[in-house]
């Protein structure tokens, strides 16, 4: 097969030496026997937002912060977003960096499985969805949809086994009309599928629900990009509830540990762990 390199990006190996101690081991282990390495990424502007409204692209990243990101793909089993990205990018997600494969490699070596939350399979697919696209091309892998219902429709389930992609159902909660995501549950789920590391991607309401108080123990990896603007009001903003002391009192609702700031281009990449 050809391998079409045109959007490849570059990343050279003086920029990943930064990144090591916050990614995946390469050996494959995990911190815990029965759940992935899950590092939490996403691009912010100063005001904590991702995007200008609800359903808008928005540009955050510069340059190098875009291939870091790419590479950082490359690094992880599975790639994570919510429904709304799904619906608002149709997005690719794949890992572009030269060398990987379907970008200079043969195979699919390095390519992350692109995990898509979906619980009442709002996302309408299909063979013409970028994501698919890539599939057909050799330069990315299909999707595995996780959603809440127990007979998803019959075709989409045709479309993803067609391209080696897969439904996962699982069990939610709903609260206000909204599904709520069982982080364990799902984490242990995606590790019993073979995944050994989960990159959480976006888009709001996933973010803020993995940075709730009962989910942050989860998370082995913080990455965020900071971008040298302001959104303004009524953005996406990255807001996890507060936590309330025996009180009733408000207390942050998280805290990095081991913080490290890298001036990156234009942006500042901010790494950290989960303060306990």
């Amino acid at each position: 097969m050809t391998q079409n390199t045109r959007d490849a990006l570059e990343f050279p190996e003086s920029d990943r030496v930064f990144l090591e101690p916050h990614l995946p081991p390469q050996d494959g282990t995990t911190p815990r026997v029965d759940r992935p390495f899950t590092t939490l990424t996403f691009a912010t502007s100063l005001d904590s937002s991702l995007a200008l409204s609800p359903g808008a692209r928005t540009v955050l990243s510069g340059p190098q912060s875009k291939a870091m990101t790419h590479y950082l793909r490359s690094r992880h089993d599975g790639i994570l977003i919510g429904v709304g990205t799904a619906l608002a990018d149709d997005p690719g997600l794949n890992c572009r960096i030269a060398g990987v494969g379907g970008y200079g490699a043969e195979g699919l070596d390095g390519q992350p499985h692109p995990i898509v939350i979906d619980p009442s399979c709002r996302w309408n697919f299909s063979e013409e969805s970028k994501l698919f696209q890539l599939c057909g091309q050799g330069r990315g892998r299909a999707p595995w949809i996780v959603t809440a219902l127990q007979n998803p429709p019959a075709e989409r389930i045709a479309l993803l086994e067609k391209y080696g992609g897969r439904v996962i159902s699982l069990k939610m909660t709903t609260i206000d009309g909204h599904h709520r995501i069982d982080w364990d549950d799902l984490l242990r789920t995606l590790f019993a599928n073979g995944l050994r590391s989960v990159m959480v991607e976006g888009g709001g309401q996933v973010i803020n629900s993995l940075l709730a108080p009962a989910s942050t123990s989860l998370i082995d990896s913080v990455i965020v990009t900071i971008a040298p603007t302001w959104l303004g009001q009524g953005g996406v903003v990255v807001s996890p509830p507060r936590r309330f002391d025996g009180d009733g009192n408000a207390m942050s609702a998280a805290r990095l540990r081991n913080v490290k700031w890298y001036p990156f281009g234009e942006d500042v990449v901010l790494c950290g762990q989960m303060q306990s």
